[in-house]
């Protein structure tokens, strides 16, 4: 069973909120001594180091477990839809979107969900993991250097999929949790955005890093400000505006999709990933009413 982990809480002089978790002694053990302690990669997840979003197959693996119906998946995608479009279009919105976003993990204990969280990865995410990244990500390791996931799903799930992939741990959003349970309620912003540049810097601070000798690996221009934070950045199955801005500064380019299945791809990268999550939300509430 899932050991639940501490979990690190950093606030920096901007209020800005981050939280890390190592992998702990779940993951095999990193090979050389550090020949750099001081450098670092940082990997966002979806479509970054595995085929579509986290929380998509997550909620997969829920369904198969009759934690939602078919009906819940269609009804509340629509919802996430709605604030996915409301949260670019007017930017004030994003506050619903925050509200919402943990929502599907209120009343769970944190050693239910890591639970889980293992099992689905071994039945749906470790066969959707692209080889390439992971390559990637074992270079680094394999030069003794610290490999992060930056994820923004909680910080305890991104731990989890570190340590099945025998990396150094995960950033990831911090979820409250009381008496063991999570409320639904998050600490802080969600890992996304500037929240994860914020993040990778709090970090660096810490673990003592110099961000010019670290990399930074993403799918997304969303991700920009991470990848502009550290001395190298490659774009990994980039989007098209991040794959424009690569070529533009020069960064490492690797897309390990092909054809038409690269365009498939994109779809539960960013779409399914929100609807699936309002989805999640209504599954195990309405879980939790009938087992009342």
């Amino acid at each position: 069973m899932a050991r639940a982990r501490k979990v690190t809480v950093s606030t920096d002089d901007h209020g800005h909120t981050a939280g890390w978790a190592d992998a702990g002694p779940d993951a095999p053990p990193v090979g050389p001594a550090r020949t750099d302690p001081r450098a670092a990669a940082f990997f966002d997840v979806d479509n970054t180091v595995m085929q579509g979003a986290s929380i998509y197959w997550f909620a997969r693996g829920l369904a198969a477990r009759n934690y939602l119906t078919t009906g819940d998946l269609a009804r509340f995608a629509w919802q996430q839809l709605r604030f996915r479009v409301l949260a670019v279009e007017h930017p004030g919105s994003m506050s619903r979107v925050k509200e919402a976003a943990l929502a599907f993990v209120a009343g769970w204990r944190v050693d239910d969900v890591e639970r889980l969280t293992e099992e689905i990865f071994d039945e749906l995410m470790a066969p959707r993991i692209w080889a390439g990244t992971r390559a990637l990500a074992q270079q680094h390791l394999d030069a003794g250097q610290r490999v992060w996931l930056v994820t923004a799903a909680p910080v305890e799930i991104g731990r989890i999929i570190a340590a099945r992939l025998g990396l150094t741990g995960a950033l990831g959003t911090v979820a409250e949790i009381r008496d063991g349970a999570y409320t639904g309620r998050l600490v802080g912003d969600l890992m996304h955005g500037p929240a994860k540049a914020d993040a990778v810097v709090q970090l660096a601070l810490v673990e003592g890093l110099a961000l010019e000798r670290c990399a930074a690996y993403s799918d997304s221009a969303n991700d920009l400000p991470m990848l502009s934070a550290v001395g190298r950045a490659v774009a990994i199955n980039p989007d098209g505006t991040l794959l424009r801005h690569a070529r533009e500064l020069g960064w490492a380019v690797h897309d390990f999709r092909t054809g038409r299945k690269a365009a498939r791809i994109a779809v539960p990268s960013t779409v399914a990933a929100g609807l699936v999550a309002g989805a999640v939300t209504a599954g195990l509430a309405m879980r939790r009413r009938l087992t009342r």
